[in-house]
Order: C-alpha cells, then sequence, then structure tokens
C-alpha cells in the first residue's frame, strides 16, 4: 500500500500542476466571440422574395434547357442555346403544386438525381425581377437532404458502441460531444481572432484528452500512465509541426477553402490554421495507442506478476511495435482516402513523384502524416516505460506469500532454497526463453515459488509446473 500510495502520489505531482496550467492556459486564451474585421459573405443568405425549399423528387426528365425557363426551343435560338438540361419535378414539403427544378450538370454528371431524393433548392418565383419570360429557372437545385441516413448513421453507432463497450463506450460518447465543445468554442474563435496558433492548439488538444481519458476510462494509475504518453506524444507533434510549417512554407495556397480565409480576415493566419490541423489531426491515433500500451502493460502483468521490468517492457514493446506498424497504415490511408480526388487529378497531371508529393497539392496531407507518424511513435515507448515503472511500483501481493511479488525474490527465494537446482534451472529457463513465451515461463515460475511457500500446495501442482517448464525447453 506504501509503494503504491507514493506511485499514485508522484504521477499527481506531475499531472496536477499540469492541468491547473493548461486551464490557467485556457482561460487566458478564452476568444470573447467578436468578429469584427471578418467579412465573409453567406452563400446561405438570400434576397428578399428568394427562399430555400426542401422537397421530393417525383420525376427527372432531360430536355431543352430554355423549356424549364418558360422560353420555348425554336430554331431562331442564339448558337448554343439549345443544349439539353436535368430537371426533377419536385413535390415540396411545405404542399403545393410540383415544381420543375433544374439540376446542376455537375450533379446531373456524377451521381444524378432519381425519384425519391430528398433535395434543397433555391425558390426564385417570388423574387423581384425573377420570371420565367426573362429565361432565369424558378427553381435551382443547391444540395441533396441528408437527414434521414446521417441520423441512422449516428444511431446505429451509437448502439454498437453502448452495445460493446456498455458504460464506458457511453461515456467514450459523451466525452467525444466535449471535445467537439473544446473546438467549436475554444479553437476555431481563437484562430478567427489571431491567438496564438501553437499555444491554442497544445492547450485545446490538453484538455480534449484529459477530459476524454478521464471520463471515459476512469481514474486510476492505468490513465494517468497514457495521459502522461499521450501528452509526451503532443508535445513532440507540436513542436515537429511548428518546425515543418515554417520549414516546408506551408502557406495553403493550394487549397479554396485557404485562399477564401485570406480574404476573411487579417487576423486569420492560414499557416496558423495549417499548424493546429497538423497536431489536431493525431490526437485520435495517438490517444490509442497511448491507452492501448498502458492496458497492455498492466494485462501482462497480471498474466505474470513476477516478471521483471526489463521482460515486461520487452513483451509490451513487442505489442507496441505491431501496433505502430498498424497505425502508421491508419493514418496513411486515412489521408489518403481524404485526397482522393486531388491525387487523382495530380496523377493525371504526369509529373515526377517527388515534384507530386512536394507540391502544394499534396504537401500538407504528406507532412501531416510524418508529423503524426512520428509523434505516436515516439509515444509508445514512453507510455510503455512508465506503465511499467509504475505498475512495478503499485504491484499486488501474492495472496499468503507474505511478500511483494514485484519487488526481488526475497521470500519466494528463500522458500525456494530447499530446492536450489530446480529453482535455479527455472530461473534461467524464464529468462532465456523466446520473446513469445517469455511472460508465461516467468508465470510458471511464479506458481513454482508459491507452491515453495505456501501452506496446503498440493505437491501435484508444483510436479505439473516443473513438467511444463520441461516441456517449455523441449
Amino acid at each position: 500500500m506504501a509503494a503504491r500510495s507514493k506511485a499514485n502520489r508522484i504521477l499527481a505531482a506531475v499531472l496536477i500542476p499540469l492541468a491547473l496550467l493548461t486551464l490557467a492556459g485556457m482561460a487566458a486564451l478564452w476568444p470573447s466571440g467578436s468578429k469584427d474585421g471578418v467579412s465573409l459573405a453567406n452563400p446561405y443568405s438570400t434576397a428578399p422574395g428568394v427562399t430555400f425549399d426542401t422537397g421530393t423528387i417525383q420525376n427527372v426528365v432531360t430536355e431543352n434547357c430554355m423549356q424549364g425557363t418558360g422560353q420555348q426551343g425554336s430554331s431562331q435560338q442564339p448558337p448554343g442555346q439549345g443544349s439539353n438540361c436535368t430537371f426533377a419535378f419536385t413535390e415540396p414539403d411545405k404542399g403545393g403544386s410540383p415544381v420543375k427544378v433544374v439540376i446542376n450538370p455537375d450533379v446531373a454528371a456524377s451521381h444524378g438525381v432519381k425519384p425519391g431524393d430528398q433535395i434543397r433548392y433555391l425558390n426564385l418565383s417570388n423574387a423581384q425581377g425573377a420570371t420565367g419570360s426573362q429565361g432565369s429557372p424558378a427553381y435551382i437545385f443547391v444540395d441533396f437532404v441528408r437527414t434521414v441516413p446521417i441520423v441512422l448513421l449516428a444511431v446505429l453507432y451509437a448502439a454498437v458502441v453502448i452495445a460493446v463497450a456498455r458504460w464506458r463506450g457511453f461515456r467514450a460518447l459523451v466525452g467525444l460531444v466535449g471535445a467537439y465543445f473544446v473546438l467549436a468554442n475554444f479553437l476555431l474563435p481563437g484562430l478567427v481572432e489571431g491567438k496564438p496558433p501553437l499555444l491554442l492548439a497544445l492547450v485545446g488538444s490538453t484538455v480534449i484528452m484529459i477530459g476524454v481519458l478521464y471520463f471515459a476510462h476512469g481514474f486510476s494509475a492505468r490513465t494517468s500512465t497514457a495521459l502522461l504518453g499521450t501528452i509526451f506524444g503532443l508535445a513532440i507533434t507540436a513542436l515537429l509541426a511548428a518546425w515543418a510549417t515554417d520549414a516546408a512554407n506551408l502557406a495553403g495556397v493550394g487549397s479554396h477553402d485557404a485562399a477564401t480565409l485570406v480574404n476573411t480576415s487579417s487576423n486569420i493566419s492560414i499557416s496558423g490554421v495549417i499548424l493546429c490541423g497538423l497536431i489536431i489531426s493525431g490526437l485520435g491515433v495517438l490517444n490509442d495507442v497511448t491507452i492501448t500500451q498502458s492496458s497492455a502493460v498492466w494485462e501482462l502483468y497480471e498474466l505474470a506478476p513476477g516478471s521483471s521490468a526489463r521482460k515486461l517492457f520487452t513483451s509490451a514493446m513487442r505489442i507496441g511495435r505491431d501496433h505502430i506498424a498498424s497505425t502508421v497504415y491508419t493514418i496513411a490511408f486515412a489521408y489518403a482516402g481524404a485526397a482522393l480526388p486531388i491525387l487523382i487529378i495530380v496523377m493525371l497531371y504526369d509529373r515526377p513523384l517527388v515534384d507530386t508529393l512536394t507540391s502544394a497539392e499534396l504537401s500538407e496531407e504528406v507532412i501531416r502524416t510524418l508529423v503524426g507518424s512520428i509523434g505516436l511513435v515516439l509515444a509508445i515507448p514512453v507510455t510503455t516505460l512508465i506503465a511499467v515503472l509504475v505498475v512495478k511500483a503499485t504491484g499486488i501481493k501474492a495472496a499468503g506469500a507474505g511478500h511483494d511479488v514485484t519487488g526481488h525474490h526475497g521470500t519466494g527465494h528463500q522458500g525456494a532454497g530447499n530446492n536450489g537446482a530446480g529453482h535455479d534451472d527455472g530461473h534461467r529457463h524464464a529468462d532465456d526463453v523466446a520473446d513469445t513465451g517469455a511472460l508465461a515461463a516467468a508465470a510458471v515460475e511464479e506458481r513454482g515459488r508459491r507452491a515453495a511457500v505456501e501452506p496446503g500446495v498440493l505437491p501435484t501442482e508444483e510436479a505439473g509446473a516443473r513438467r511444463g517448464r520441461r516441456a517449455d525447453r523441449g
């Protein structure tokens, strides 16, 4: 209990000041919410008499474009005015007769529309001067209505998470909502007001990780260990992101959205936005690897509490190396999937590979992958080391043995002294066994020591343990 208390005090001495410092930084950086100096045309604002309506498509036709605007096609039409357009007869949700909505050519050519689709369209029929006789369509397609499928997927996702992870899954979902609250009310407004992007990203990410980890996994030494590893990986990622943003001259010139933000406000720094994006994008995977490594150390220790710290670290790192390989693929493919249209366009340019990867269109994605991967790879051994130190310091007691199985062998060695040769042989085998059997051999050795010191243990158990060791050596 004294060792456990000491380890918890050390964790608290590190994490409590760090949490207080983070909260103080959050209070100092909290945005005012003012949007003075921001000039951005709202694409959803309308002129007097113009509305956004929704409806369900009843029928789709392709005909001369002029027929949908109140003008009939004729031989006297100007050149280029006789092309065909796609129209959707749509029943308005607010009631009334079906209206003829013109579908954008890019939508008609790519995805298309079909009866039963719910769409949002611009209603110009009541606008001043917008009449069919002027050749302008009265109803223009804007977007699909996706409320139902998204809500169904969200409900299914929540149900699956709660069914499998139960109460912990529910808490993780609530923590996710809290994380988006920090993102929407702290990080994004702070970037708009020109707050220091590196500090914003570090403070916001740390607050998110503290809330998510403790809320989802509970207050424990295991969670605190994962949090320390996460903060270390976050610091490494932030330093690399800050250097890479400047060294690689990431200015966002290849993004239409970034170009829009440049003209929105003089306070918004595109490089700062990119810097925050590099840090935030790796939070999920970083949290994944650290909590997994911390849990792996605890589970391995419970399997073989007599294993040494070095053996425990080595075994946990074998899991960590597999995790590194899989998460590197995860990050790379996630970014590749998100940037697939850009990849196709760049591929069609038929440029050299080096020029393609270092171009304005792809350099940000490449650097994001590299920075995030380095941070999570370095976080794994650090988290594993911290977890091993903590789990050995807060180790369990061997039932009825009167000694700490996480320390040096102590009473266990003395109890086995009557059969020194057999114990030494088992001890050498536990140290020399192959990688995949290290913890299993340590568990066998621990059972042998308990059989030697605990009263009432049947001799057949010790004999079975010895037979297991001989079979392992064979």
